[in-house]
């Protein structure tokens, strides 16, 4: 098999999950971009040398370390990209419908952003395993390959984040 059949096969699949950790990590939707296609450069040329089975521990490991050598790089404040002027999204355009009332979208869309505000706040070793193990679904040990580190410490971590999480969203709902 050719490397570009091997690439489609192997690391293609995974382009989304990879996108999702290089964002949550870098917290910008243009350098995470960035970030997946120079992981996509250094996963091509290294899968002549790729022996393993898990093809998206492999490539995460990889956006995980292009991650934080661009956040070594930058020093300076992030860009935000700023939405259209409805403030909506293709998602949430799509989910208005006449059903939803505005009230309800309004309560949905709020919850989501602090959610949202309140990860991306998190110190960034915790940040990775909620969205590695929650919104990836990966298992403590694709996780532990990920971020080499050994199970135990995956499993703290997580726990650790997630009661920050929790802290926080509580903290907040009293807030407002």
């Amino acid at each position: 098999m050719n490397e570009t059949l091997r690439f489609e096969e192997l690391i293609v699949p995974h382009l989304d999950a990879a996108y999702n950790l290089a964002r949550w990590l870098t917290r910008n939707d243009a350098t995470a971009q960035e970030v997946v296609q120079e992981s996509c450069l250094r996963a091509l040329k290294a899968l002549p040398r790729f022996r393993g089975d898990d093809a998206r521990a492999w490539l995460l490991t990889i956006v995980r370390n292009q991650s934080y050598s661009w956040l070594k790089k930058t020093a300076g404040p992030r860009l935000v990209d700023i939405d259209d002027e409805t403030g909506l999204d293709d998602d949430d355009q799509a989910r208005l419908s006449h059903k939803e009332t505005p009230e309800t979208w309004l309560s949905r869309t709020q919850d989501r952003m602090l959610l949202t505000q309140t990860l991306d706040a998190l110190p960034a070793t915790y940040r990775e395993v909620i969205v590695l193990k929650d919104l990836e679904d990966m298992s403590y040990k694709e996780i532990a390959q990920v971020i080499g580190t050994p199970l135990g410490t995956v499993m703290s971590r997580l726990a650790r984040g997630r009661e920050m999480l929790r802290t926080r969203l509580l903290a907040s709902e009293w807030t407002t």
